[in-house]
């Protein structure tokens, strides 16, 4: 081993083999927390608060193009990572013209190179590409059936990331159908289009969803009209959905066969982070404390020092979409930004202040919205005394109004202050003789070291003292990545002296850090089955192949047809988006239960139309391109 080298003359390193502690024996299935990181930083966060993955955005090529980091910074979180067996995948989950392919393909070496654990990618182009590495199937790629995923198994992926609009007996055919790992969306902003399948961006501007520049204009008011032209409805945003939250159904996801939970937020700052994880770390581990076939897919304990709570980080409000089947009451009309907790209505008013009618408390320095006839209005809290409520500026508040905390500065100190650890527990046995100290440090994965260093040491006079005197120099592990939970001493008639003890302490600990660093991790590396047939022979322009080495690779699975991509094309009398989320549900015209509202619908942003249609057989909603 390299580090060898580095080892003081005086110290002999043993090398040894140790079984395998903590984790029980037999099949045991590993549930995976999964966090976004933005950068360094935001990675260290999820890592530090639980989180047995991140995934990341490198340079280029990354469905949030804002979201970019160095291929330096990326390994830099992969070693961090990687402490822990937390696994970092990197996302290269755009679509690739021609022109980029070569681009792509370097990068994806880099980012192997750097030690990135997968590539989520969304072109069958990187298929193509030999790359040695473990393959995930984005949401991008639009993992709706069963036949689908079945096939991404077959080509060579080891997992899919399913639509976040599948209901739990989709996944649970989908499960049933492939031994694919499955990674599900369990909270954070919600595509209201089918993933993969949206060109609305693209309808409205230069930027392309597809392409990781969304300009996210379901998040936009409109205008819904019938076919006169008469407003239904008007300014409102029609197709801004409440964001995802499945804290309350994780072990029926479990149970359907998700073995990968993902946050989404990749744009998210580090206080969003932090709470998230935690709060959705918690809840894993007690679910995984009930069962006795699964186990967390990384190792380190996690020292929260705050109470985790995700109604205090931004939020749309809160929604299962379709996790039960087709829902009303998911989308966001008033507004798409955040709203934060609900604490009360306005009771009364006084001249510069109002009152609650609740007990919830507010404090200086938070932010409120409330609920007017006018929409959301927000201001800021100046003092809260005596159940009097002072705000920056009275204008729009009323009794009655719904108040939400938006903001709860409070909450936000205790995060900022946040001194988060995550450690991995560790057994130190030291041995001492008449010429020689031992230490023998192993780690709850049964990853272990002996350090030994020869020296002349004398009679304790206090052989009890000396005993409380060595455990407590080798259990300052405070600046390291261990902490030790167990420790024996035998020789403690003899004396050390606390300096040599703190010195092979921090020896062993080093060398237990770098061979935790340099093992490798088990991956899911898989071929491709060239005699796998894509589900259909023909690929529609909405499936969007628009590079030659995708061609090729879809051409190879059967498909005899290819349309050229929407991608590259007008979008005008197109269907730019297909939803499993229905305006007609959402405000009770259902056409199933006879709707009072007749005919066509319309959505209209200033000069721009779409059409509303609506396949009832598979209750969706697809948006049309007018003009």
């Amino acid at each position: 081993m390299p580090y060898i080298e580095k080892i003081a003359t005086n110290t002999r390193f043993i090398p040894i083999k140790f079984v395998t502690l903590r984790y029980k024996s037999g099949k045991m299935r590993k549930i995976e927390l999964l966090a976004p990181a933005k950068d360094y930083d935001t990675a260290v966060d999820a890592i530090n608060c639980g989180a047995d993955a991140v995934y990341i955005g490198a340079g280029k090529f990354g469905a949030r193009h804002s979201a970019t980091n160095s291929v330096a910074d990326i390994a830099r979180v992969v070693e961090y990572a990687h402490r822990y067996n937390a696994k970092v995948y990197a996302t290269l989950n755009t679509l690739l013209f021609d022109h980029e392919l070569e681009e792509a393909r370097e990068q994806a070496l880099a980012l192997i190179d750097a030690g990135v654990d997968a590539l989520i990618v969304q072109d069958m182009a990187y298929c193509r590409m030999g790359l040695p590495i473990e393959l995930h199937a984005s949401t991008q790629t639009n993992c709706v059936t069963a036949e689908k995923v079945r096939f991404f198994e077959e080509v060579g992926f080891a997992r899919a990331i399913l639509e976040r609009s599948l209901s739990k007996n989709d996944i649970a055919e989908i499960r049933k159908a492939t031994n694919i790992e499955l990674e599900a969306f369990v909270h954070g902003a919600i595509c209201v289009s089918q993933s993969g399948r949206c060109f609305f961006s693209r309808s409205t501007s230069e930027r392309s969803g597809n392409r990781g520049e969304c300009s996210q204009p379901c998040r936009l008011p409109y205008d819904l009209t019938d076919a006169s032209g008469k407003k239904i409805l008007s300014g409102k945003h029609l197709l801004s959905v409440r964001d995802l939250d499945l804290s309350e159904s994780l072990e029926e996801l479990i149970l359907a066969g998700v073995s990968s939970f993902k946050i989404e937020g990749r744009l998210k700052d580090s206080r969003y982070i932090k709470n998230i994880v935690a709060y959705y770390r918690q809840l894993l581990d007690r679910i995984i404390a009930r069962h006795a076939d699964l186990r967390r897919a990384s190792i380190g304990e996690s020292s929260i020092d705050f109470t985790p709570n995700p109604a205090k980080s931004f939020t749309r409000g809160a929604s299962s979409y379709m996790l039960y089947g087709k829902r009303d009451d998911v989308a966001s009309f008033d507004t798409p930004k955040a709203v934060g907790e609900y604490i009360g209505r306005v009771k009364s008013l006084s001249r510069n202040g109002f009152r609650l009618d609740s007990s919830a408390t507010l404090a200086a320095g938070d932010g409120i919205c409330l609920s007017s006839r006018n929409g959301f209005c927000g201001t800021n809290i100046n003092s809260a005394e005596n159940g009097v409520i002072v705000p920056n500026r009275m204008e729009g508040i009323e009794v009655g109004n719904k108040v939400y905390r938006n903001y709860d500065h409070r909450f936000t100190l205790a995060l900022d202050r946040s001194r988060t650890k995550r450690t991995i527990p560790c057994s130190a046995i030291l041995a001492l003789s008449e010429n020689n100290i031992t230490l023998t440090v192993k780690d709850c994965e049964g990853i272990g070291v002996v350090v030994s260093r020869e020296c002349e040491l004398q009679m304790a006079s206090d052989a009890e003292k000396m005993a409380a005197t060595a455990q407590r120099q080798i259990e300052k592990t405070g600046g390291t990545i261990f902490s030790i939970r167990e420790f024996e001493i035998s020789g403690n008639e003899y004396f050390a002296p606390a300096s040599v003890l703190n010195d092979i302490r921090r020896e062993a600990l080093e060398l237990l850090r770098r061979k935790r660093i340099e093992r490798n991790l088990n991956h899911n590396i898989i071929d491709d089955d060239f005699s796998a047939r894509y589900p259909s022979n023909v690929i529609t322009r909405y499936e969007n192949v628009t590079n030659h080495l995708a061609e090729e690779f879809y051409r190879r699975h059967g498909v005899e047809r290819i349309e050229p991509a929407l991608e590259q094309q007008p979008t005008i009398g197109e269907r730019v988006m297909v939803s499993s989320y229905c305006i007609r549900r959402e405000i009770g015209e259902c056409l199933k239960e006879k709707p009072k509202i007749k005919g066509d619908l319309f959505l209209e942003h200033g000069t721009t139309r779409y059409a509303l249609k609506f396949d009832c057989a598979l209750c969706q909603m697809e948006l049309w391109h007018l003009n």
